[in-house]
């Protein structure tokens, strides 16, 4: 057993016993198995999407808790396979990618639109695909560090998928447009009956111009950031 008491330290009495101000507990939005009900049943998604959502909580081994379990190996294309599959070939092919999700008891397995289009057949009525349709382009040089889409929603469709995802910057001087091209993206994914995720709603990186993620001008996007995600056109 891990000790508290000593991690803690000085604080071992006062943190336990802390009681949050800000907000009352009973205002908290928690996981359960009501989870889906609770909070999107009522809401303007159609049939078809409350049940591609519910069937990512309903999958795997948190199935039924309202936790979420997801591989995410969606980078592939922006950072290279080799990143972070170096250490073990073996995940250079798809389907080790997906049999790990399976064997793993995930509730979903995250990916490229190449990744999971490889294996849907054999693995899209197993778990969940959720495809991340955007990235950025790495072979221009200077990288211009700009989310394009690689595919469209039709083709997440028709290889089975339950979600598609994108990723916005917040502060970036793209994040105008992509949060259009989000939007249009989401609003054709709920038309096919598939939910959508923006992930990690964030400030731009640090690279580049725009605000770090460090920077005092970044604490402003970073509390706007999810708000902005949870109210965008289409989210």
């Amino acid at each position: 057993m891990t000790d508290v008491q000593g991690l803690l330290g000085d604080e071992a009495k006062d943190l336990p016993a802390h009681t949050a101000q800000g907000s009352p507990k009973e205002d908290l939005v928690l996981p359960g198995p009501d989870f889906v009900d609770r909070t999107v049943a009522a809401t303007d998604r159609t049939p078809r999407v409350l049940r591609n959502l519910r069937s990512l909580f309903d999958h795997g081994r948190p199935a039924g808790t309202g936790h979420v379990s997801i591989l995410p190996a969606d980078q592939g294309v922006e950072h290279s396979a080799a990143s972070a599959f170096a250490a073990d070939p073996r995940y250079l092919d798809p389907r080790n990618i997906v049999e790990l999700a399976v064997e793993g008891g995930c509730n979903a397995v995250a990916g490229t639109l190449g990744v999971l289009g490889a294996v849907s057949r054999r693995y899209a009525h197993r778990i969940p695909f959720i495809v991340k349709l955007d990235h950025n382009e790495p072979l221009t040089y200077p990288n211009h560090y700009d989310q394009i889409m690689f595919g469209n929603v039709e083709q997440c469709f028709d290889l089975g998928a339950a979600c598609v995802g994108a990723t916005v910057h917040f502060g970036s001087e793209q994040s105008d447009r992509r949060l259009r091209e989000a939007g249009e993206v989401f609003a054709r994914a709920h038309e096919l009956g598939m939910f959508t995720v923006l992930p990690r709603p964030r400030p731009r990186r640090p690279r580049g111009s725009g605000p770090s993620e460090s920077s005092q001008s970044a604490q402003p996007v970073v509390g706007h950031a999810p708000r902005g995600a949870a109210v965008e056109p289409d989210p």
